[in-house]
């Protein structure tokens, strides 16, 4: 079974930054690609970032270039990097592991962004 607890969120005018954390346990986080997903209000959520393993990441286009997810395999925690913060950012941001055939189905409660002037 895989638990994550996201923290790190909060209320940010825009442009500025956050760095959030996830703290995983279950199964073998070192071995395992992570995740960073976003559900703004009244969407479905969605893929931000993935890192594998071996620290290759990838992000979907909107967040290239402003957001920067990294791992710290001795923590088992993950992080995302938030930089130049736009309103629609502003999203729960939840982490869980990536298998190739899509997330765990274990979420944890994530983490509110909110972006606004």
């Amino acid at each position: 079974q895989v638990q994550t607890v996201e923290s790190g969120g909060g209320l940010v005018q825009p442009g500025e930054s956050l760095k959030l954390s996830c703290a995983f346990s279950g199964s073998s986080f070192s071995r395992n690609t992570m995740g960073w997903f976003r559900q703004p209000p009244g969407k479905q959520r969605d893929l931000v970032a993935t890192i594998t393993s071996s620290g290759t990441t990838n992000y979907t286009d909107s967040v290239k270039g402003r957001f920067t997810i990294s791992r710290d395999n001795t923590k088992n925690t993950v992080y995302l990097q938030l930089n130049s913060l736009k309103p629609e950012d502003t999203a729960v941001y939840y982490c869980n592991v990536v298998f190739p055939w899509g997330p765990s189905r274990y979420w944890g409660q994530g983490t509110q962004v909110t972006v606004s002037s």
